[in-house]
């Protein structure tokens, strides 16, 4: 019972039933709060017309919106905030509307403001909150105030929005040509970055070839043109074609930096080899001075000849490892043979001599002066060396009797003179060994000549003696505190036994080097003593590793015998066409492993050396042959080039054409040193100019494809802006069709292949046009001789109630072939045909004119339909059937086709009235 009070006395507006509640809310006045707040309640009651009810009284948009904040998004919510702010309802003030659209951030509510708002501004300003691109595209399509219409269409960014502008925004013709023209610069800015793109991959796919291809000597000046034109494009590269850049450029760099590591180490070696072949050539020197002076002596010594071997020994020695680390050049290795033929010749003569010595020392004491010139002749004494002091004795005593005592004093006394002259020379030089022997020798033949014809000779040997002693003195001097320093330093040495073998003998080697170095300068036999049971001491501790040494020596050797036998092979039979950049692999790789085979023994190391030095002159003049002959392999390549240049032939032929001449000029190999970078920069010059002539045509064809687009484009255009208004304007567009033939055939590319559809669909748009042009002025010739047909149908009628025939009068002003077709009209009613033949001719006129109209066909018409077709494609066989040609025939036997009877026509009259109607409907221009 309470809950039936309860409704019993509730207000109206909680009321059970919706009826009584849409009826209470007439009584609630939205200006109380109490009677607001019911209303806003009632805006969420479940029935519609509750809501729209309590709605309708509710005027204020901001408590809606708050409403709808608060979860309320009804369908009748949201059509009653339209309906106020788009000012249809309510006195609510412009900028108020226009306030609470720019806070709004549903897209529904803010197109639909934007479509129904009673002001350009509130729409506007609903259209600047909206971002998606279909409410843009749909108000720039739909919208009525153009200025709304515009300003969306100005936010559509992407190609398909651009697109469906130009395909749906047919309201508006300023939007679509403006969406026309910023689609065609967005395509034609993709193609631009495409093109760029392109030009940017290509040049880094050949700065990545650059990058794996061998050093040249314009590798650094290609590469330095290549990161030149990767700056000059315009277009920023994405991050995958910036690391692809920078790899290329860290390998390109690596490439210029390992060369110029080469390039380095090759001046490295170049100063090595400098400096060794500065002391090759002091040693030849060394050897030469020491010949040279025992020819200008005036007898040669036992002691002259042990010191010339021992120099010989070290000599050879030393020119060995400098030959392990270089090989000496061709000049002074003839000065070095020439020194040791000189040494072999002094060598052997004594030799001789030594083998005869006994039996000349007992010719000369049996006073056998017969047997002595024998033994004398055979010892074969050449002639510029001074004799021994045997041969001294033989000779005195041979040439005694034949020779006047008088001059062979004075012959003496001129070579005593030279002697002394030399003597001069080698102290004022400081070669104090060479001066001490010839002053010795000098001494020994003052005493033998006579005393009263030396004179003034015998003071000036006196002073050079003194000049002699000082220079002993002063070497003294030096030498000593360096001997003492020598035997400390050898004594210490030693006793260390924490050096390694190889150091040890490293740091021997030096101190003997410098103890012999000394000579016998401040020498004593204490010091010798010292210093030589050291050095033995020395020599025990380094026994087994100088047995190792020696015996890795001897595999250096093997190997290189083997090394030598390898490349006497190959120069024994070298291949016809070989690369010369091989064979110099090969010596390079030969000269290392020649290196690393190092040490050898001595006694071969001279040998292998030699055998060494032949072979690799060899290989050099075998690479100097294969080069040159590729240098005139690429001299002929040159000429073929200039001869391209010179041609009269198409650039792009000649371009493909240097292409292969750059591929065969690849392919050969390297010139020599000096010729390549000569010979690449003439190829080079020709094939840029070839190269350059192909760009200038390239770039000539473009601006020409160019020029064709933009003409192409105009005329596309011109095209589009012109709707004929009568069919006799197809000579206008034929006379456009043969200009666009004219410029055909287009650029290949996006853009020639868009103008080509967009052309193609403009020419059909036109032809239609026209071909309805003419349909509809076919249907408006028919009507102006509507008359005409009614006189027929009437007299038709009279004659088929059984009047007599009337003929119907002409015109005057008709066409030929209505002309015949009145003619026609007027002989039937005069020899009327069957009513069947009558229904059925006219009956298949009606679906002839619906089908041109292009009008659906009853089913019980398509026998019909399909027997038309076939009549229409035997006619039109062989040519392009004309629409309008077809209705003028049609309308014809029309005419023609008589007599009907009114029932007849009262039935076909309305089809007919409307496939013509429909005829005579022009599309939009």
């Amino acid at each position: 019972m309470s809950g039936f009070l309860r409704r019993l006395f509730a207000p109206r507006w909680q009321h059970p039933d919706p009826e009584v509640r849409r009826q209470a809310i007439a009584r609630l006045d939205p200006a109380q709060d109490g009677q607001r707040q019911q209303l806003e309640r009632l805006v969420q009651d479940p029935d519609p017309g509750v809501r729209r009810a309590a709605l309708a009284g509710l005027t204020d948009p901001e408590r809606l919106l708050s409403l709808r904040r608060q979860g309320d998004d009804s369908h009748e919510l949201r059509e009653r905030l339209i309906t106020l702010l788009c000012g249809r309802e309510t006195s609510l003030d412009l900028p108020h509307r226009i306030t609470l659209t720019e806070g709004l951030d549903d897209p529904e509510l803010l197109e639909r403001v934007a479509l129904e708002g009673d002001n350009q501004q509130l729409r506007l300003a609903a259209l600047a909150r909206l971002d998606g691109e279909e409410a843009l595209i749909r108000q720039a399509c739909e919208n009525g105030i153009a200025a709304v219409r515009h300003a969306a269409a100005a936010r559509v960014e992407s190609e398909r929005g651009l697109t469906r502008l130009t395909q749906e925004a047919r309201r508006d013709r300023q939007v679509v040509r403006q969406a026309r023209e910023r689609l065609n610069r967005l395509r034609a800015d993709a193609a631009s970055l495409a093109d760029a793109r392109a030009r940017r991959e290509a040049l880094l796919a050949s700065l990545e070839a650059h990058a794996r291809a061998a050093w040249e000597p314009l590798y650094a000046g290609r590469f330095r043109h290549l990161m030149r034109e990767w700056a000059r494009l315009d277009d920023l590269p994405d991050g995958e074609q910036e690391r692809r850049y920078q790899d290329a450029c860290q390998r390109c760099r690596k490439v210029i930096s390992d060369h110029e590591a080469r390039e380095q180490a090759q001046d490295e070696a170049e100063r090595h080899r400098e400096k060794a072949d500065r002391s090759r050539e002091a040693l030849v020197e060394a050897l030469e001075e020491s010949l040279q002076a025992l020819r200008h002596g005036e007898r040669l010594a036992d002691q002259d000849i042990a010191s010339l071997r021992s120099q010989k020994q070290l000599l050879a020695s030393r020119w060995q490892a400098l030959s392990d680390q270089h090989l000496a050049d061709d000049e002074l290795r003839r000065r070095y043979d020439a020194a040791l033929a000189g040494y072999e010749y002094i060598v052997k003569a004594r030799v001789r001599l030594d083998e005869r010595a006994g039996a000349i020392e007992q010719a000369l004491q049996e006073g056998d002066d017969e047997r002595l010139a024998g033994l004398v002749e055979a010892c074969g004494w050449p002639p510029d060396l001074p004799p021994s002091p045997l041969l001294q004795r033989a000779h005195a005593r041979l040439h005694a009797a034949d020779t006047p005592r008088d001059q062979d004093v004075e012959a003496r006394l001129a070579r005593f003179a030279e002697a002394l002259d030399e003597l001069e020379r080698l102290l004022e030089s400081g070669a104090f060994k060479g001066a001490s022997r010839l002053h010795q020798r000098l001494r020994h033949q003052a005493e033998s000549l006579p005393a009263d014809r030396l004179g003034t000779l015998r003071g000036r040997l006196k002073r050079l003696g003194a000049r002699l002693a000082e220079l002993r003195d002063w070497r003294g001097f030096v030498a000593g505190p360096k001997r003492d320093q020598l035997c400390e330093a050898i004594a210490a040495l030693a006793d260390d036994d924490s050096l390694g073998d190889a150091e040890l003998d490293r740091r021997h080697r030096r101190l003997v080097k410098e103890w012999k170095d000394l000579g016998d300068a401040a020498a004593n036999r204490e010091q010798s003593a010292a210093f030589r049971a050291a050095s033995d001491r020395i020599h025990e501790r380094l026994a087994d590793w100088r047995d190792q040494r020696q015996a890795e020596r001897q595999q250096n050797l093997a190997a290189r015998e083997a090394l030598c036998e390898q490349l006497e092979t190959l120069l024994a039979q070298p291949a016809e066409q070989a690369d010369p950049d091989a064979l110099r692999e090969i010596r390079d790789r030969a000269r290392q492993q020649w290196r690393r085979h190092s040490p050898v023994p001595r006694d071969a190391a001279e040998a292998i050396g030699r055998r060494f030095g032949r072979i690799r002159h060899a290989l050099q003049a075998l690479i100097e042959q294969r080069a040159h002959e590729i240098a005139e392999a690429k001299r002929a390549l040159i000429e073929e080039a200039r001869a391209l240049r010179d041609r009269d032939q198409a650039p792009a032929q000649q371009a493909d054409a240097a292409k292969a001449l750059q591929h065969r000029w690849r392919a050969l190999g390297r010139a020599p040193k000096g010729e390549e970078q000569a010979l690449w920069r003439e190829f080079r010059h020709l094939c840029d100019e070839i190269f350059a002539r192909r760009d200038a045509a390239r770039s000539d064809q473009a601006q020409r494809a160019s020029s064709r687009l933009d003409a192409m484009q105009q005329l596309i255009d011109r095209l589009d802006a012109w709707h004929p208004a009568n069919s006799s304007e197809t000579t206008d567009l034929e006379a456009a069709i043969q200009k666009a033939s004219a410029l055909e055939p287009l650029p290949a590319g996006r853009r020639g292949e868009g103008m080509r559809r967009r052309w193609s669909g403009i020419v059909r748009a036109r032809r239609e046009r026209l071909a309805r042009l003419a349909l509809a002025e076919e249907v408006h010739r028919w009507r102006r001789v509507r008359p005409l047909l009614e006189a027929h149908l009437a007299a038709d009628a009279a004659c088929l109630a059984g009047a007599a025939p009337d003929e119907v009068a002409d015109a005057g002003d008709l066409p030929e072939d209505l002309r015949r077709a009145h003619v026609q009209r007027n002989a039937a009613r005069q020899a009327p045909p069957a009513p069947e033949d009558v229904e059925e001719r006219l009956a298949r006129l009606r679906v002839h004119l619906s089908l041109l109209a292009g009008d659906p066909v009853n089913r019980q018409d398509d026998p019909l339909r399909l027997a038309i077709q076939v009549e229409r494609l035997n006619e039109n066989l062989g040519r392009e059937p004309s629409r309008a040609e077809e209705l003028r025939g049609v309308l014809a036997d029309l005419l023609a086709t008589g007599p009907i009877p009114p029932a007849l026509w009262e039935r076909e009259v309305g089809d007919l009235d409307r496939t013509l109607e429909s005829l005579s409907q022009l599309p939009p221009p």
